[in-house]
């Protein structure tokens, strides 16, 4: 006789169900918008110890500067497109109920006639108040968004944000400051690279420069030459000559200490990708990677080497990146040519994690200050 099952034996354990999260304090809330040239990007976080946590967010290629360089005004379709993807914007921010932002735009609204009729539409539209700010702020906020990723062993840090219309080189000199402060040093920028006195170690600028040359720009420049190489060749030693004012550039002071490049742009984090081999993008692998000039360099020939058709079929380049990425190789090759070096820190971060920081610092809301 088969012996009796216990009572309730085999039955399927009761379901128990996980609590939904709280959803964030919109009184906690943070939220930076970067309105490029190429670009609209946005973030919404929350402070979280020493940095924060993504609540939302959004990014599109909106081509605000499609057509710039030729007509030195925004053309009516890209204005059009980007209201389009401000209205999602607007809609996160108000679902979110966030109340401290900023919201700033670039190289592109800086050089337009029409800059000025393009905010008036965005308020009117979308409720929105772009904010135009200076290429110097431009660079800072690159510059404190890259700090967790700086070696503490590092003298000498050239941060580079290549963007869609310009592209933003700072050098920092590190070596008063004691090895473990220099991330949180590079931090205290977000107050002005030339702050007050203060009892706390500080990181020097040596120089920086904006150069009004980013992967839209340059290859709205060189767009009527047809041979793919020659086209590249002629971008990268353009970029180069951009160049010759900057102060590090004469002094070759790469050569003293530990020397690292961070780099902050979609063509850094794509070569990264390439260089991985990565079948679908992945931030957690590309973020914080170091690269050497002889790998990125092995990237840019493979580039070069499928030509425009090939690289608009390979998945780690994309559709919307593939007419900009060989502009933004050249300006990485020229960077390389400049100041070569086998550490090359990827970064995918940039002016919205920026602005993120220095609202959340200026509030005092980061653990591990002062910053």
């Amino acid at each position: 006789m088969a012996p009796r099952r216990r009572y309730g034996a085999g039955a399927f354990p009761k379901a128990v169900e996980s609590p939904a999260p709280e959803p964030p304090d919109p009184a906690e809330l943070y939220a930076a918008l970067d309105l490029g040239t190429n670009s609209c990007r946005m973030l919404i976080a929350q402070p979280k110890g020493s940095g924060f946590h993504v609540v939302d967010s959004f990014s599109k290629s909106v081509q605000l500067g499609s057509g710039l360089e030729r007509t030195g005004r925004l053309s009516r379709s890209s204005m059009a497109r980007t209201v389009q993807a401000l209205r999602i914007c607007q809609q996160k921010l108000k679902r979110n109920k966030v109340s401290r932002m900023r919201l700033v735009t670039t190289e592109a609204c800086r050089r337009a006639r029409n800059a000025g009729e393009f905010i008036q539409m965005v308020r009117h539209e979308t409720g929105m108040a772009l904010e135009v700010i200076q290429p110097e702020e431009e660079a800072r906020l690159a510059v404190i968004s890259c700090a967790p990723l700086v070696s503490t062993r590092t003298d000498q840090l050239l941060v580079v944000d290549i963007g869609g219309g310009s592209t933003e080189l700072v050098w920092i000199d590190l070596t008063n400051v004691p090895n473990r402060d220099r991330p949180r040093a590079i931090m205290r920028l977000h107050a002005g690279f030339h702050p007050p006195e203060s009892p706390f170690p500080a990181a020097r600028v040596v120089d920086w420069i904006s150069v009004p040359l980013g992967v839209a720009t340059l290859r709205d420049q060189f767009s009527d030459v047809e041979d793919d190489a020659a086209r590249f060749a002629l971008m990268s030693w353009h970029f180069e000559e951009n160049l010759a004012e900057f102060a590090p550039y004469r002094d070759d002071i790469a050569r003293r200490g530990q020397f690292q490049i961070v780099g902050t742009s979609g063509t850094v984090t794509t070569v990264a990708a390439s260089h991985l081999g990565l079948k679908r993008y992945d931030r957690t692998k590309v973020d914080g990677l170091r690269m050497t000039s002889d790998q990125i360099d092995a990237v840019i020939r493979r580039y070069l080497a499928l030509g425009p058709a090939g690289r608009l079929k390979d998945p780690r380049i994309g559709e919307d990146r593939q007419a900009l990425i060989m502009s933004g190789s050249a300006i990485l090759q020229a960077l390389l040519r400049c100041w070569p070096t086998d550490r090359l820190s990827v970064a995918d971060r940039g002016l919205r994690e920026g602005l993120l920081y220095a609202q959340m610092s200026a509030d005092g809301v980061l653990e591990d200050g002062p910053f």
